[in-house]
């Protein structure tokens, strides 16, 4: 069965969004290992029966939290098909930077603009067709608690699963020149060669802890790599 990872910052309307896809098909227990909560529903659009899980509500993929260490794992070892990033429209700024590290994740991202009727009641007027232009992705307006634009993102999720693509984040020459040394050495040397490579180098440069002991590498040789 398909795979779909509702994924975004804590309460941004990720559970409506949830129950909005699964309706009554869903079941609910823990991730292995912890007492964090599991969600888990089966969404059905046109031809394609998909696996709903509900990742729990995170900032970053950091990983300083079991929270972000359980979202971070399942999009890199379950590789779903499609992950649904849940923006809060209120609070676009903010939420917009999980969005970009799931990119370097080399996630199959549709975005999933929550909240529209709260950004306009503050006064935001968000162009949603030039932000899909700009990140190249699929964007769907929603008002989850009034079921607007769930259909419309059954029909996104839909069409991201039957292409497939990949947007890669291309930051300025000299970050990409330092970026593309890491890659180099950690393909080269077959460093976590289940993550994207890509991702750990920029989690390298950002200072990791969690992914400096998965690599078993240190800040000393990273510096090396790059000076």
């Amino acid at each position: 069965m398909r795979k779909v990872a509702l994924a975004g910052n804590p309460n941004v309307g990720k559970s409506v969004i949830f129950n909005a896809l699964t309706g009554a098909k869903q079941k609910v227990g823990n991730w292995p290992g912890v007492t964090v909560e599991k969600k888990e529903g089966v969404c059905r659009y046109m031809d394609v029966e998909f696996q709903v899980v509900d990742l729990p509500g995170i900032y970053s993929f950091t990983a300083s939290t079991i929270d972000e260490k359980i979202a971070r794992d399942y999009i890199i070892n379950e590789k779903p098909d499609v992950v649904v990033n849940v923006v809060d429209a209120s609070n676009i700024e903010r939420n917009l930077y999980l969005t970009l590290q799931l990119l370097e994740m080399e996630a199959n991202v549709v975005i999933c603009l929550n909240k529209m009727d709260l950004a306009e009641t503050k006064g935001y007027k968000i162009n949603v067709k030039n932000l899909s232009k700009e990140l190249k992705l699929p964007i769907v307006p929603t008002i989850a608690i009034k079921n607007i634009g769930i259909d419309e993102l059954k029909r996104a999720v839909y069409f991201a699963m039957k292409s497939k693509s990949k947007i890669y984040l291309k930051y300025n020459d000299k970050i990409e020149k330092i970026i593309y040394t890491i890659q180099e050495k950690i393909i080269k040397q077959n460093i976590l060669p289940d993550y994207p490579s890509r991702f750990v180098a920029i989690k390298l440069l950002e200072g990791d802890e969690e992914i400096f002991k998965l690599t078993n590498l240190s800040r000393e040789v990273i510096e090396r790599w790059i000076s």
